[in-house]
């Protein structure tokens, strides 16, 4: 048992304690705003105020977590034995030497998100506007590290004190933004594709579409036995998200009423978990997440209760709001489009806390680790470069025992024309991480 003494109870700050000693470290505590209490306690201590109390692990508390309302918070970046860190501490009796709640807070419940910023060409939150990305450490779970050393101060204090043990996961998630190629795209979108290749002199399309359209052959996109024999084969937690929407722009999928497609989410209902891609518009229109919602449910049977946006396209707070409006569980959309790494800083899920209405919600967000997009497109490494970067961010969630999330698409994994040979380095990721669990 950890006794922890703070000045003022707080919603911010018993989130923030909640999730390091709750859900990252497993340990049984107890928090008192009565000193005499603190110091009649024998077991561990952490005192969280302006200055130690008695021969306790000490934390010097900056403001931020007794507010109630957003300011432009002055967040000093600094290393300690080559770890990134923020809010810096200079109490001579501060064990850290930082304010490790601010630090996890801010980053977790993603402030900066919340002050103004300059968007990118989709509406964004772009990673360039992020002190993680601005300092160097976004491919870092720094929470997960702060947190692993806090405890081992607490350890080398308190050497009887036990924590839980926690084991390494992995999520195989597959976003399904256009089912197929070529098929199920009615007649007018394939006469149009065809019109499209020839004009282009893009002649192995067009063979490729007559093939498919006539005679038959397989969808380029149609990976999903493949799919089927993987989920089989490791046995991994496997979630497909579907882009279930009409048509639109940025939103290029097989319409949701075609019989085709929707047989095919129903089979695969059967081999993994079935989320919903809200689409691209969804941001602006936010009614129409409820109608997606419903027609997919309508295909499977099954309640929906997990998502992830389309193009990751997202604003804090509305954007989650419209998700618990709509009984969304749990989010898989905590990342960025053009690069890899913790968003949050985080490589465990969370619980999102609006910081507007500053209360702690019942949503599940769940960070990845990274994309297959932002791989090749964004970051334009090539397939070694890529799996390089793939097994580095495997190799540091695994060091803290967290969560490791990744995000494929039915077409990387389709070896088709700019894809191909990368279902190898999908293959490789998942052979990896079965083969080194421990």
């Amino acid at each position: 048992m950890i006794i922890i003494y703070i000045d003022k109870q707080t919603n911010r700050l018993g989130y923030t304690i909640n999730l390091i000693f709750k859900d990252i470290l497993k340990t049984d505590f107890m928090v008192t705003t009565r000193k005499d209490t603190f110091i009649a306690e024998t077991g561990a201590k952490i005192s969280y105020c302006k200055n130690s109390i008695c021969d306790e692990i000490h934390i010097t508390s900056k403001d931020l977590l007794f507010e109630t309302s957003l300011s432009n918070v002055d967040v000093e970046y600094f290393e300690k034995d080559s770890l990134p860190c923020l809010f810096p501490t200079y109490s001579k009796d501060d064990t850290l030497g930082f304010d490790i709640f601010s630090a996890v807070f801010y980053m977790v419940s993603r402030y900066e998100e919340y002050l103004p910023f300059m968007s990118d060409k989709h509406g964004r939150f772009s990673p360039n506007n992020s002190i993680a990305y601005q300092k160097g450490f976004l491919e870092l779970p720094v929470v997960n590290l702060w947190v692993e050393r806090l405890k081992q101060e607490l350890l080398r204090k308190y050497p009887n004190l036990q924590f839980a043990d926690k084991e390494f996961t992995f999520n195989n998630t597959i976003d399904i933004d256009m089912a197929y190629y070529y098929k199920s795209k009615g007649f007018y979108r394939t006469i149009g594709g065809w019109a499209k290749d020839l004009l282009k002199r893009d002649f192995y399309a067009v063979k490729e579409r007559f093939k498919v359209i006539v005679l038959n052959k397989k969808d380029p996109y149609s990976c999903y036995d493949f799919i089927q024999t993987i989920i089989n084969k490791y046995k991994f937690k496997t979630i497909l998200f579907y882009l279930f929407a009409m048509r639109s722009k940025y939103d290029k999928n097989i319409s949701p009423y075609y019989k085709s497609f929707q047989l095919l989410v129903k089979d695969m209902a059967d081999y993994s978990k079935t989320g919903i891609h809200p689409s691209y518009y969804v941001m602006e229109e936010p009614e129409t997440l409820k109608e997606q919602i419903d027609l997919l449910e309508k295909i499977i049977h099954t309640k929906i209760y997990r998502s992830r946006f389309h193009f990751l396209r997202f604003r804090l707070p509305v954007s989650y709001r419209n998700l618990i409006e709509n009984e969304i569980k749990d989010d898989y959309s905590m990342g960025y489009a053009d690069c890899v790494g913790f968003r949050a800083g985080i490589a465990s899920s969370f619980n999102f806390y609006d910081i507007e209405r500053d209360y702690e919600t019942k949503l599940r967000v769940h960070p990845f680790a990274f994309m297959d997009v932002s791989l090749k497109n964004g970051m334009g490494l090539n397939r070694e470069k890529s799996w390089e970067k793939i097994r580095s961010l495997i190799d540091i969630v695994k060091s803290v025992k967290g969560e490791f999330i990744s995000i494929w698409h039915n077409e990387s994994l389709s070896n088709y024309r700019e894809w191909k040979d990368w279902r190898k380095i999908y293959e490789k990721q998942l052979d990896y991480i079965y083969n080194n669990k421990e």
